[in-house]
């Protein structure tokens, strides 16, 4: 079947011309913009404003199985250009170049995967009704706090879903395992002194760092198949009083990216045995933990029928995707807390080593292959 790429290319154009990058566009146009597009296929659909700069965009569609519902999400928002002198193109208008790639923020992450799914469904729907229920879930300020899938996943319009397939970039690929992040910031509070003396004194940021080296190796211990090792890293570190004096205070933010079976709660009662076996020798060190910003990991088997049915499509339209895992965190993990039965499959056009980078771009080809597909599997061709 040949598919009108002429409006899939319009439509993926439009969506990136919309500014909205993070922290400093209104995110809630590109909702208004989906919820024109969706009007024009006759298909209802509503906005879930969250402040003046925040909105979801959310559209329910009947399928012929009431017994499967999937919920079909991608992130509106992107992060901010960078240095505008590594771009070859304005960052803010979609450009076309003779190899057939689009240039833009958020061509790869990923409004290319909206796109996907919003020409998809509504084609699909257009003509017929879907194989399976259908929720789609345009959500913002996903490449920062997550707030608009945390409240879409709070909220009415979440849905009993058995499934969960977001575009987010994986070159064709199956994104099959995410791994978690926790933003841990760990206090230290230890003794000041005179910088002469330091044997008087207790050094918070050297002890801090000590305890961060063992925190770290710890995590690293563990491992996935397709994510590799967990990795743990100080991103940010303040103490000190004066050039000449003992720091009696440290502050150190860890950046945790955890794999499938590891957990929150793992990680802290790692610190605490830490803490413990350094108290043995000496207990003066005080430190507090806070958690700052926690997502779940995210793990669909090869097996699941989700995974065979996209694998099975692709194959027909003669792809031989692989088994791949994402090591940020998507909207998946917000949505997975709502429904922790639910398995969360990674599919889109983009490529995800142009993530945030300058220059960012997707392929047509992918573009157009990942319609192909998705279509297929709404109208219920499996391959097999």
């Amino acid at each position: 079947m040949k598919y009108e790429w002429d409006e899939a290319d319009k439509l993926l154009t439009d969506l990136l011309n919309i500014k909205s990058v993070n922290g400093r566009d209104d995110e809630g146009q590109v909702a208004l913009f989906l919820k024109s597009y969706f009007e024009e296929f006759g298909i209802a659909s509503e906005i879930q404003k969250i402040d003046e700069k925040h909105s979801n965009f959310v559209a329910h569609i009947p399928g012929k199985d009431h017994s499967r519902h999937i919920l079909l999400n991608g992130h509106m928002d992107t992060v901010p250009y960078g240095d505008l002198e590594k771009w070859k193109t304005d960052p803010g208008v979609a450009v076309l170049d003779s190899e057939g790639r689009v240039f833009a923020r958020g061509a790869s992450d990923m409004k290319s995967g909206l796109a996907m799914l919003a020409y998809a469904i509504t084609h699909v729907a257009e003509k017929g009704t879907p194989s399976f229920d259908i929720t789609f879930a345009a959500t913002c300020d996903e490449e920062k706090g997550g707030l608009g899938a945390n409240v879409f996943s709070g909220s009415k319009f979440l849905p009993k879903v058995t499934e969960i397939l977001i575009g987010e970039p994986t070159y064709l690929n199956l994104g099959i395992a995410q791994k978690g992040c926790l933003w841990l910031e760990l206090s230290f509070e230890g003794i000041t002194g005179h910088g002469a003396y330091p044997e008087k004194g207790l050094n918070a940021i050297e002890e801090g760092m000590k305890v961060a080296g063992l925190l770290k190796e710890a995590v690293q211990a563990a491992s996935n198949p397709v994510l590799g090792h967990s990795t743990a890293q100080v991103t940010e570190i303040e103490g000190g009083v004066a050039p000449n004096m003992t720091p009696d205070r440290c502050r150190i933010l860890m950046d945790i990216r955890m794999v499938p079976g590891q957990t929150k709660e793992m990680v802290l009662k790692c610190l605490s045995e830490i803490l413990e076996d350094r108290d043995k020798t000496d207990p003066r060190l005080k430190c507090h933990a806070a958690v700052k910003n926690e997502r779940v990991s995210v793990e669909i088997g090869r097996e699941a029928r989700l995974t065979g049915d996209l694998k099975h499509i692709l194959e027909s339209h003669g792809e031989a995707p692989e088994y791949m895992g994402i090591n940020y965190f998507t909207d998946g993990s917000a949505i997975l807390k709502a429904l922790p039965e639910a398995g969360v499959l990674l599919f889109g056009p983009g490529d995800p080593e142009l993530c945030h980078q300058a220059n960012e771009c997707v392929e047509l080809e992918k573009y157009h292959k990942s319609i192909a597909v998705m279509m297929d599997f709404l109208k219920g061709k499996y391959g097999n």
